[in-house]
């Protein structure tokens, strides 16, 4: 006698299936739709949504307007519920020209008045950062990464609920950066990776809420060391720096400071010696300042000019 295979899945509230179809990736997601009339529509109301370099490798002139289409009709939607996370993975610059026209703007909008709470975004060769994403209260997570252009934050920057902010390839620029940071209440994970810093006289973070900071000034192709840095965070567990040595540090209030990994470069000059010798003075007490600011910890990696001097757990 054959046995009847009972869907108890699809009997499952649909905000549970929802939740379900969100840990999938999107294209298999979709793919739910053909199983029965209940679950034509249930992807579309999805907390997740990615588009990975794998769905976007899949792209052809015969199908990428469809999906462009798709991506429209997905995020802008009415009645979409709230969103968890939206993600655009590098991968659609290629295609975005004046025959397809991809409204990445619109996109990262509709998903900030869908109240999301994470955006993942590569932005190479997609343009800026828009600055509505500077302005939304839902955010919780956000991560961009640009093509080394500069950074641009709106006057009315307030990021009330962001707890982590990582920035990779972009160049930080004067007063704005620092309007950012002063602006995100609740930080407690903040990143600079392969940033660069120019038209400032100061760099401050100030924070009694972050745990974690990575500045990783290193790879600069523009930008400038003729500031201070200034950190002030009592809370702050975990520090990364890497970079050449800048006009002074200000630490306080690091106390809680465990475990620190310290990069850090001498200019290269080619001027005459006495020059160079005074320069590279001033680059030992600046140095001096940076170490003394983060004493008491459990973990310290030091390395100055390529050579490891210190290193203890």
């Amino acid at each position: 006698m054959e046995m009847c295979a009972e869907d108890r899945i699809s009997s499952f509230p649909d905000h549970i299936l929802c939740h379900i179809l969100s840990f999938l990736p999107i294209k298999e997601a979709v793919r739910t739709s053909i199983i029965s009339t209940k679950w034509r529509c249930l992807f579309s109301s999805i907390s997740t949504i990615e588009f990975d370099r794998c769905l976007l490798s899949g792209l052809t002139d015969r199908n990428v307007d469809s999906f462009k289409n798709f991506v429209d009709r997905l995020l802008k939607s009415p009645d979409q519920v709230s969103l968890d996370c939206f993600r655009l993975i590098d991968g659609i610059s290629s295609w975005n020209d004046e025959d397809h026209d991809f409204d990445v703007s619109g996109w990262i909008c509709a998903a900030l008045c869908r109240g999301v709470k994470e955006i993942d975004l590569q932005l190479d060769n997609l343009g800026d950062a828009p600055p509505v994403l500077f302005t939304c209260h839902s955010l919780v997570k956000l991560t961009l990464e640009g093509n080394g252009s500069k950074l641009e934050v709106p006057p009315d920057v307030c990021l009330g609920n962001l707890k982590t902010l990582w920035l990779e390839h972009w160049v930080l620029f004067g007063d704005s950066i620092n309007r950012l940071i002063a602006n995100c209440h609740v930080l407690e994970d903040l990143a600079f990776t392969d940033c660069s810093v120019t038209n400032t006289s100061e760099l401050t973070i100030q924070s009694p809420s972050l745990k974690q900071l990575v500045l990783d000034f290193f790879s600069q192709d523009v930008g400038d060391f003729n500031y201070v840095l200034v950190i002030n965070a009592p809370n702050l567990v975990y520090f990364r720096y890497y970079s050449k040595i800048v006009n002074g540090y200000t630490l306080s209030n690091m106390n809680s400071l465990e475990n620190a990994d310290i990069r850090i470069d001498a200019f290269d000059f080619e001027d005459d010696e006495t020059t160079a010798t005074h320069l590279f003075s001033d680059d030992e007490i600046n140095a001096t300042r940076l170490i003394q600011g983060i004493c008491n910890l459990q973990s310290l990696t030091l390395v100055i000019d390529g050579v490891l001097h210190s290193q203890f757990r």
